[in-house]
């Protein structure tokens, strides 16, 4: 039989089969073996067949969220799979999310061509100095071509607006630990109950609430797919010449540039850096571009973005 998986806790799956069963399954310990280097070589999202309470075969994916193993330097963790859209919940405080992390979430959902809204939460925290950090923030995405949204999870502002943008459709909730994921979800899902911590004094950053991936039925049809919050996104398996097309201005200026192959780093004749100085392209985006082009330094993805 075959069916969808709705949860991972790491060790075990539950499968929601075609005709309605849910069903706790294992894998094979070969099955580990095939196809992509990953942790997890089922994830939530996938289609499978299943066969006594293992699972047998995966259906080809149409897209994925994948990002290095926090432990494993050689293989890949995939976040999800076969998702029409990615909410990237990120707040100028408390904690702070930094450009970088954001940046490299956007190119990987970019190589998987998933769309993704930056929902920019805890808006109600914020001073006018804040204010002022969100309203050029979200100008800078916008202006790139990326859908945001300013809400509060805790309040409920903008979050009604949400829902149509979810009916019917297959959506990835993903960002760092504390941003309000599962308060989010609390408000989106009536009955859901997701457990919510605060945030560390000490650090400003959050404590993981959710530790395994489910799928979650949206009232209004659709799926949310929650995830554990994550602190660095390590991209796993690009090669430095294709991160350009990933980052959309920096796409855009390159065909511009006198040589085929410019890295966009110190090349004469080069339209990215010449963007750059003539403020078409924001040095937050260069500057992630250029660490994503020096991952391939092995430890570098282990550090917090």
């Amino acid at each position: 039989m075959t069916g969808l998986v709705i949860k991972n806790t790491g060790s075990w799956y539950t499968v929601l089969t075609d005709d309605g069963q849910t069903i706790d399954c294992k894998i094979k310990g070969n099955f580990r073996l095939k196809g992509i280097r990953s942790t997890n070589p089922v994830a939530v999202g996938d289609r499978v067949s299943v066969a006594d309470a293992f699972i047998t075969a995966i259906e080809d994916r149409r897209n994925y969220i994948i990002r290095k193993s926090q432990n494993l330097s050689k293989q890949s963790h995939i976040i999800a799979a076969n998702v029409d859209q990615a909410f990237l919940v990120v707040t100028i405080t408390q904690p702070e999310t930094s450009t970088t992390f954001i940046d490299r979430f956007l190119a990987s959902a970019e190589a998987y061509s998933v769309p993704v809204v930056l929902l920019f939460n805890k808006a109600d925290l914020l001073d006018d100095d804040g204010r002022h950090l969100l309203d050029l923030m979200q100008n800078l995405y916008q202006t790139i071509g990326y859908e945001c949204r300013a809400i509060s999870a805790a309040n409920g502002d903008g979050i009604e607006a949400l829902r149509p943008l979810m009916k019917g459709k297959i959506t990835l909730l993903s960002g760092n630990s504390g941003v309000g994921k599962s308060t989010l979800i609390n408000r989106l899902i009536p009955g859901a109950n997701l457990r919510t911590a605060e945030i560390s004094d000490a650090h400003n950053t959050g404590m993981h609430t959710t530790t395994f991936s489910e799928m979650l039925p949206l009232p209004d049809g659709g799926w949310l797919i929650d995830t554990p919050g994550i602190k660095g996104f390590g991209t796993f398996d690009m090669e430095p010449e294709e991160i350009t097309s990933y980052f959309k201005e920096i796409f855009h200026f390159s065909k511009d540039c006198r040589f085929s192959n410019c890295t966009h780093t110190h090349e004469p004749g080069c339209a990215v850096l010449k963007a750059i100085d003539d403020h078409y392209i924001a040095p937050s985006r260069y500057q992630s571009y250029l660490s994503m082009l020096e991952d391939k330094d092995e430890d570098k993805y282990r550090a917090a973005y």
